[in-house]
C-alpha cells in the first residue's frame, strides 16, 4: 500500500515541475489563487489518470495531440485491492471533515430511519399481540365460568338422580307395605272364615256329644233308649244341617255317627285353654261298635311320644300332663315326621301371630295350637325336666328349600334362673346357630337378661335366649318374601342358613325324648 502512494507523490512533483515555467515574469507567481486552482485541477486530472488509466488512454487517442503538454505513462504492478485507496489531494482538513461528517450523518440518518421503521413494526406487533393476550384472558375467564357452570349442572344432576332414587326406594317401600297390608287383610279374612267354620263344627260336635252322653247314660242305667232330640245350634250363616243321630233299635247296640277329623276343630287359644282344658281327641273313630268299648287310651299323656306308643299316629292337638306338674296343657303332636312322637313347642308359618310380647305372655304361651304359637316357657320347662329330650329345628325358605338342625339334648332351667337354655351337641344341614345362645337366660322387652348393654329384645322384636344379641331369632318379625329392609336384624332368621337379613318362611321347634343322652 505504501508504494503507490510514493509513486503518486513522485508523479505529482514531476508534473508540477514540468508545467511551471521559470521566470520572474510569470503571472501565476503573483496570483496565489490562480496557482491554487491550477494545482487542484492538476490533482484532479492526476487522480483520474491514475485511477482510470483506460479512460485516459481512450481520451488521449480521441483528442488531438497538444504540443504544449507532456504525457507520462507509469506501469504499476497489479495488486489486489483489499482496503481503501488513500489519495491525498491536500484539501483542507475542514472540508474533508465536513464531508466525512456529512457521510456519517447520512448513514446515521439512514440507520435512524431503519430503526424507526423497525420500532413502528414492533409497535404494530405489540398492539396485535396485546389484542391476542386480551382475547386469551377473556377466553380463559369464559372457560372458568363455563367450568363452574358445568360443575353446578353436574351437582344438580347428581342431586336429581339421588332424589329420584330415594323416591323410587320410597315408592318400592310403599308398594311393599301395601302388598303386606293386602296380604294381612287376606289372611285375616281367611282366618275369620276358618274361625266361622270351626264354630259351626264345634256347635255340631257339642250337639252330637250331648246326644251321645244322654244315650250312654240311658244304657248304663239299663233303661230303654229313646230317640235323641237334636239341640238347635245357632248358625252364623246358612250351612247344610248336620245329619241327626239315627235312632237305634232296642235290640241292637247303638252305633254312633261318624265324626269328622278333629285336628283343627277345637278352640285353641293357648292362654285360655291352659285355664280350662277340655279333653282333646286327635281322631274320632268312624267304625261301628259299642261306645262303651275303649280300644286306645284317651290321655292325658306325659308327652307326644307316649301318645304315639299308645297307638295315636295322627298329628293333631293332644292333652298332656308332665310328671310332677299340677297342670294339663294342650300341645300339637307331630306324628308324621320320622320317627314321630315330636312335641311342637314353637311354630311360624304365616305371620298371623305377633311374637313381640312381654315376659308373662312368653311364660304362659300364646298363639293358636294349629297355627303359629309359642307353647310357653313354664310348659317347656315341665316337659323337658321329666326326662332327657332332644331338640329338632326345621327351617324352610321362600324358594322351598328345607333344612334342619338337631341338638342331642335340650332343657330349660326354672324361672328362678330365668329359663336358662341348655342344648347339647349339634348335627344337621342348616348350620349351628343355637350353640352361641347356650347357657343364656331368656329376654323379653320388659325383662333384660342378655349380655348386651341395651335390650336385644327391643332390636330383635321378640323374646329369645339372647347373647349379644342373636345368631338366631326364630321369634322375630315374620317378613314376606325373604330379604327384608329394616334398621335392625329383627326378622325370623337362622344366621347359618340364608343369613340374618333373610326372613324364613316356615320354622318349627320340636322336642322328643332321647334316652341315649343325659343331662
Amino acid at each position: 500500500m505504501e508504494l503507490p502512494v510514493v509513486l503518486l507523490f513522485l508523479v505529482y512533483g514531476l508534473v508540477s515541475g514540468a508545467k511551471q515555467p521559470q521566470g520572474p515574469g510569470n503571472p501565476q507567481e503573483s496570483n496565489p489563487q490562480a496557482r491554487s486552482k491550477e494545482r487542484e485541477s492538476n490533482e484532479d486530472g492526476l487522480e483520474r489518470e491514475f485511477l482510470y488509466p483506460g479512460q485516459r488512454s481512450r481520451r488521449a487517442a480521441a483528442e488531438p495531440q497538444q504540443p504544449d503538454k507532456c504525457s507520462y505513462t507509469f506501469i504499476v504492478p497489479q495488486q489486489k485491492v483489499t482496503g481503501a485507496i488513500c489519495v491525498n489531494r491536500k484539501e483542507p482538513d475542514a472540508a474533508l471533515e465536513n464531508r466525512v461528517n456529512k457521510q456519517e450523518l447520512e448513514l446515521l440518518n439512514e440507520e435512524l430511519q431503519k430503526q424507526k421503521r423497525q420500532i413502528e413494526t414492533l409497535q404494530q406487533l405489540v398492539e396485535v399481540d396485546g389484542g391476542i393476550v386480551n382475547e386469551v384472558k377473556l377466553l380463559r375467564k369464559e372457560s372458568r365460568n363455563m367450568n363452574s357452570r358445568v360443575t353446578q349442572l353436574y351437582m344438580q344432576l347428581l342431586h336429581e338422580i339421588i332424589r329420584k332414587r330415594d323416591n323410587a326406594l320410597e315408592l318400592s317401600q310403599m308398594e311393599n307395605r301395601i302388598l303386606n297390608q293386602t296380604s294381612e287383610m287376606q289372611q285375616l279374612t281367611n282366618r275369620y272364615k276358618d274361625l266361622e267354620h270351626k264354630y259351626q263344627h264345634l256347635a255340631t260336635l257339642a250337639n252330637n256329644q250331648s246326644v251321645l252322653i244322654a244315650l250312654l247314660e240311658e244304657q248304663c242305667q239299663g233303661r230303654p233308649v229313646s230317640p235323641p232330640r237334636p239341640v238347635p245350634v245357632p248358625q252364623p250363616r246358612p250351612q247344610p244341617p248336620p245329619p241327626p243321630a239315627p235312632s237305634p233299635p232296642i235290640n241292637k247296640p247303638y252305633q254312633p255317627p261318624t265324626y269328622p277329623r278333629l285336628t283343627n276343630q277345637i278352640t285353641n287359644e293357648i292362654q285360655s285353654d291352659q285355664k280350662s282344658v277340655l279333653p282333646v281327641i286327635p281322631t274320632m273313630p268312624s267304625g261301628t261298635g259299642s261306645p262303651s268299648i275303649t280300644t286306645k287310651p284317651s290321655g292325658p299323656w306325659k308327652d307326644c311320644l307316649q301318645a304315639l306308643e299308645d297307638g295315636h299316629t295322627a298329628s293333631g292337638m293332644y292333652l298332656v300332663k308332665p310328671e310332677n306338674a299340677n297342670k294339663l296343657m294342650q300341645v300339637w303332636c307331630d306324628q308324621r315326621h320320622d320317627p314321630g312322637g315330636w312335641t311342637v313347642i314353637q311354630r311360624r308359618l304365616d305371620g298371623s301371630v305377633n311374637f313381640f310380647r312381654n315376659w308373662e305372655t312368653y311364660k304362659q304361651g300364646f298363639g293358636n295350637i294349629d297355627g303359629e304359637y309359642w307353647l310357653g316357657l313354664e310348659n317347656i320347662y315341665w316337659l323337658t325336666n321329666q326326662r332327657n329330650y332332644k331338640l329338632l329345628v326345621t327351617l324352610e325358605d321362600w324358594s322351598g328349600r328345607k333344612v334342619f338342625a338337631e341338638y342331642a339334648s335340650f332343657r330349660l332351667e326354672p324361672e328362678a334362673d330365668f329359663y336358662k337354655l341348655r342344648v347339647g351337641r349339634y348335627h344337621g344341614n342348616a348350620g349351628d346357630s343355637l350353640t352361641w345362645h347356650n347357657g343364656k337366660q331368656f329376654t323379653t322387652l320388659d325383662r333384660d337378661h342378655d349380655a348386651y348393654t341395651g335390650n336385644c329384645a327391643h332390636y330383635q322384636k321378640g323374646g329369645w335366649w339372647y347373647n349379644a344379641c342373636a345368631h338366631s331369632n326364630l321369634n322375630g318379625v315374620w317378613y314376606r318374601g325373604g330379604h327384608y329392609r329394616s334398621r335392625y336384624q329383627d326378622g325370623v332368621y337362622w344366621a347359618e342358613f340364608r343369613g340374618g337379613a333373610y326372613s324364613l318362611k316356615k320354622v318349627s321347634m320340636m322336642i322328643r325324648p332321647n334316652p341315649n343322652t343325659f343331662h
